[in-house]
């Protein structure tokens, strides 16, 4: 008798063209005590560096696949982002799938036992959501979190591709 896993996303069309999803990617739980170990002897997705570097690897890959970053968030063990498709031929798939391979790719040569988890949080963001409330909400993630006192002090959030300003104004 064959198992079938539960298929729990939508399919890879809703991912295509003029659409926007937001996506959370956590390190993986099964390691645990070696996160905890790594986040304790200062590994942190929200580092300067790796903040910058992970930057530098999502820029090209949202860029290559036709897309932009309205938000994104790195917090110690996770981080959120939104991704926009702006044209018909946009792929957010292609965009998150690459992006987690390239950094998890990173991980694994300078962070040996730090990993994301297998899978990752989405929700696709339909016409009628508000942009703005979406981005906010991420931008708050740090204060609920008692990181900082407002998110404008948090320094490890940003855009790619447009400006934040525009997005919280909704003008993207």
């Amino acid at each position: 008798m064959n198992i079938r896993e539960k298929r729990h996303r939508l399919p890879k069309e809703f991912y295509k063209g003029e659409a926007s999803v937001a996506f959370t990617l956590c390190l993986k739980r099964a390691v645990a005590p070696a996160v905890a170990s790594a986040v304790a002897s200062g590994f942190s997705l929200s580092d300067p560096g790796l903040a910058h570097r992970f930057i530098d690897i999502l820029t090209p890959v949202v860029s290559g696949t036709g897309c932009i970053v309205p938000v994104y968030c790195f917090m110690p063990d996770h981080q959120h982002l939104i991704i926009m498709g702006t044209r018909g031929d946009s792929n957010i798939w292609k965009a998150i799938v690459s992006y987690k391979q390239k950094t998890g790719f990173w991980m694994s040569s300078n962070k040996l036992g730090i990993m994301w988890q297998k899978d990752f949080y989405d929700h696709i963001i339909r016409k009628h959501e508000d942009m703005a409330a979406q981005v906010r909400y991420i931008l708050d993630n740090p204060v609920r979190k008692g990181l900082v006192p407002s998110w404008q002090e948090y320094p490890f959030k940003g855009s790619i591709g447009c400006e934040l300003e525009d997005v919280l104004n909704g003008i993207i």
